[in-house]
């Protein structure tokens, strides 16, 4: 068992709370306790997951799994005993959260207000569920404790006491939120009634933990607030600047609202943590952004989740305690770290079936934690319901359907029926989008599939399969469709020309890209994503000021973007300056630690700037998240041999490429007379080294020579001389692909060329009559250049560019760029293009 760090933990959630608001109210001293927690403790961005909304948020953040493994996946869930809808349940969830673990193992573990968490569970202290503090919907209603909200029940009586009614918010607790609130018409407009709900809410939720606090021993305290979150879907449109549209009236009245809500917060932190004592370490965290500023969407889609719009991708994460940093930064958290950071502050080891990591780096000293398997499989009473009242919703409306069918149940009405259905469609749509967050894309691709098959007229369904289809590189997949959403005409339109320049680029034609994101950017140009790829495509032809343009564009929109910065680190570095490019490094590794390629660009600039030993520290992290990185290895070797003098750290790097990585052969293939030769040319002008014996003269037919090696005709039977092939480029016809070992990777320039072409330059070479066309060979030829695209659909390590002869003649200079695009070294295309003989285009069709 490892050290127990922490003898209590307090967690505190502060729904949609984001560095945006509290950082100027920090300065202006407005959240003084916030701001002594920082100063003694560490902080920094925190992740959300895909998609944003808040049941699913705080179940992944209190079980450190995702949705698809712990249950929870939606707002509402079929109700099996009336075959309606009912708000989530806490029964919905299949696996242990933390405060279960804690129970198992004999701590006091309580939870106050976590959504969701009703009915209350049994666990080893006190749990007080999500309905506990809501305020009756109508003015009218009895305000009665609901069943099942408090645990233990015998404590139902006592908390009610401190449950705050909407009536006992006074017009003075209004007035820092609406300084106006005389001037409101309380007959038409109900903001003042919302704010004091959720100021009661709050206040009951507050008051339920601080009571926890001063009356049970404990060891662990989980509280929960949506009231931020609730703020801000009301009010955030009225918060400075004024946006386009709003009432000037509205925006004087409502603009302080957000601030007070922050403000509000941490007052009610202030006795929360002096009733916790200092002997305790505080986690306090959001569980994703909100956008304040431009960002904010003008207008909302009549979607279900469309609120979710609002969210932004990084909530706030603050930790302070006995054993944590203080006046620290953390780097690369994700709501899924929380469950594992807790287990190891109390000593305990982590589920190698969770998905996070503890986050090790807060940390005063250097721990290295246990692990089990799974919790699941520990066993012992834990504090979750019995499994007679845990329960698939999903499953159980499958079970009551079943009894509708045999009759032994009156089915419901169309209307229970329709919104059952649109539920489950919906439930099926975020968990599609869970299954694609978590990169477990045949899963994603499957739901959608049959979603996008079920409901045709269901464009974000489409896109979001075109999405998945992208970043499995199904090209077929995503082309048929952006057709078929193209042929419905629908307002999508934009979205759909962003999704046919990325396909583009998959098939190397950043040209041709470069037109549909221009187009793209005449609608959408609030997207920082259009952006991105517009830098990402000059970047890719070297036009680095565009790319400088596009991604700085990309930075005005999304400050918080770390593929903006990337992108302009990599235009920066490319024309030479280093100290910008670093600090668009840094700022990238700032908001998304994980990201190798930014700590490989920025030892690529460091090493430009001759800070060798900081150089091999980024080479070194980029190896450490992708092992394989061979570049990076690449790098080490150079920086360790010709600037440290660490010959045997040098020697690490060597060995990891020789025994772990494959190495690299170009393939130039296609049917004998497709263009080969000239590919060659063109590769060999371009700067790559060609493996060739030069055997086979140039002659009539090809007057600038082969460029063959004599051993790839045997490569069927002896293959060992590849390893000389290992960094160049080597020509193989497509018959012979099938031989390649998998001991390498392949990058495979495949040349198309019109097949009555090909046959009669063939026959001519082969001094037969060229008028008399071989009906049986070309049918042959074709499908063996099928059969053999199949397979190479279908091999792991082998990249494969086809390339049209026509197009290369007619298009050199863009032809030669999208080669070394795919090639992703540097390469010369105009003396690439200048290898093209026009003249030697003799047969054509």
């Amino acid at each position: 068992m490892s050290k127990r760090l922490a003898k209590k933990v307090l967690v505190i959630g502060w729904d949609a709370a984001d560095w945006k608001i509290i950082n100027p109210l920090l300065d202006a001293g407005l959240m003084p306790t916030l701001e002594s927690l920082i100063n003694r403790g560490a902080m920094g961005n925190i992740a959300t997951l895909d998609p944003p909304l808040s049941p699913i948020l705080w179940t992944s953040i209190a079980t450190g799994k995702t949705a698809d493994k712990h249950g929870i996946l939606n707002f509402i869930e079929p109700d099996p005993n009336t075959s309606d809808l009912r708000p989530v349940s806490v029964t919905s969830r299949k696996v242990k959260a933390i405060w279960n673990i804690l129970t198992q193992e004999g701590f006091k573990a309580h939870l106050v207000g976590w959504w969701p968490s009703h009915p209350a569970e049994p666990i080893n202290g006190v749990c007080v569920s999500n309905f506990f503090q809501k305020q009756p919907k109508k003015k009218d209603d009895p305000w009665t404790l609901p069943k099942g909200s408090v645990y233990p029940e015998s404590l139902g009586d006592t908390l009610n006491e401190f449950r705050v009614e909407l009536g006992e918010i006074s017009s003075a607790m209004l007035l820092p939120f609406v300084p106006d609130a005389a001037k409101v018409d309380q007959e038409k407009d109900k903001s003042l009634h919302s704010i004091a709900a959720h100021i009661a809410e709050a206040s009951s939720i507050h008051a339920a933990s601080t009571w926890i606090l001063e009356n049970r021993d404990w060891d662990f305290l989980g509280v929960y607030f949506d009231t931020i979150d609730h703020f801000c879907h009301g009010f955030m449109k009225y918060h400075p600047p004024r946006m386009e549209g709003i009432p000037e009236e509205y925006y004087n009245l409502y603009k302080d609202v957000i601030n007070s809500a922050y403000r509000f917060q941490d007052m009610m932190l202030e006795r929360t943590l002096k009733l916790a004592g200092d002997d305790v370490t505080v986690i306090i965290l959001s569980d994703h952004g909100f956008h304040s500023d431009h960002l904010r969407p003008k207008k909302l889609p009549l979607e279900p989740i469309a609120p979710a719009l609002e969210h932004s991708p990084y909530g706030i994460i603050c930790m302070a305690g006995p054993n944590i940093q203080e006046d620290e930064r953390i780097f690369g958290a994700t709501l899924l770290d929380i469950t594992p950071t807790i287990l190891t502050l109390f000593g305990l080891p982590i589920g190698r079936d969770m998905d996070g990591k503890p986050l090790l780096q807060a940390f005063k000293e250097a721990i290295i934690p246990d692990y089990i398997d799974s919790w699941e499989l520990v066993p012992g009473e834990c504090g979750m319901h019995p499994s007679d009242i845990q329960e698939d919703p999903w499953a159980a409306q499958e079970a009551m359907n079943q009894l509708i069918e045999l009759g032994y149940v009156d089915a419901p009405g169309e209307d229970k029926q329709d919104r059952l259905q649109k539920t489950k469609n919906e439930t099926d749509f975020i968990l599609a989008k869970v299954y694609a967050g978590s990169r477990k894309y045949p899963q994603a691709i499957a739901l959608l599939e049959k979603l996008y098959r079920e409901n045709p007229d269901a464009a974000r369904y489409g896109l979001k399969l075109a999405h998945c289809y992208q970043i499995t590189r199904n090209i077929k997949g995503l082309r048929q469709v952006i057709d078929e959403l193209r042929a419905k005409n629908l307002k999508e339109l934009p979205h759909l020309d962003f999704l046919e320049g990325t396909l583009l680029l998959f098939e190397n034609r950043p040209r041709r890209a470069l037109e549909f994101f221009q187009q793209a950017e005449k609608s959408i140009s609030h997207m920082p994503h259009l952006h991105i790829q517009l830098g990402n495509v000059y970047n890719r032809i070297k036009r680095w000021p565009d790319a400088e343009r596009a991604f700085k564009t990309a930075v005005s929109i999304d400050i918080n973007n770390a593929h903006a910065y990337h992108g302009l680190a990599v235009s920066y570095l490319r024309q030479y300056e280093y100290e910008l490019a670093a600090d668009a490094a840094l700022n990238a590794i700032s908001l998304s630690y994980h990201f190798p390629e930014a700590h490989y660009h920025l030892g690529e600039i460091l090493y430009h700037m001759k800070d060798f030993e900081r150089a091999a520290q980024a080479f070194e992290v980029s190896i450490s998240m992708v092992p394989g990185y061979k570049r990076a290895h690449q790098w080490l070797i150079k920086i360790y041999e010709e600037h440290l003098n660490k010959p045997e750290k040098a020697t690490h790097s060597k060995e990891f490429i020789r025994d772990k990585i494959k190495g690299t052969i170009t393939i130039v293939s296609g049917l004998p007379r497709s263009g080969t030769s000239m590919m060659m040319q063109m590769l060999k002008a371009g700067g790559m080294e060609i493996l060739t014996d030069s055997i086979r003269e140039d002659d009539d037919n090809n007057p600038k020579g082969y460029l063959e090696y004599e051993a790839v005709k045997g490569i069927s039977k002896d293959n060992s001389w590849l390893i000389n092939a290992e960094g160049k480029v080597i020509k193989v016809i497509s018959h012979l692909l099938q031989y390649l070992p998998d001991t390498f990777t392949y990058k495979i320039i495949f040349m198309q060329r019109d097949l009555v072409e090909i046959l009669q330059s063939q026959q001519k070479m082969l001094k037969k009559d060229a008028t008399v066309f071989p009906m049986g060979l070309a049918e042959t030829f074709k499908k063996q250049l099928a059969k053999t695209e199949s397979w190479l659909n279908g091999q792991p390590n082998m990249e494969v560019l086809y390339v049209n002869y026509k197009d290369i003649v007619e298009q050199p200079e863009e032809q030669s760029e999208n080669i070394s695009s795919f090639l992703g070294t540097e390469l010369d295309p105009s003396a690439m293009a200048q290898a093209i003989d026009r003249k030697l285009y003799r047969n054509k069709s």
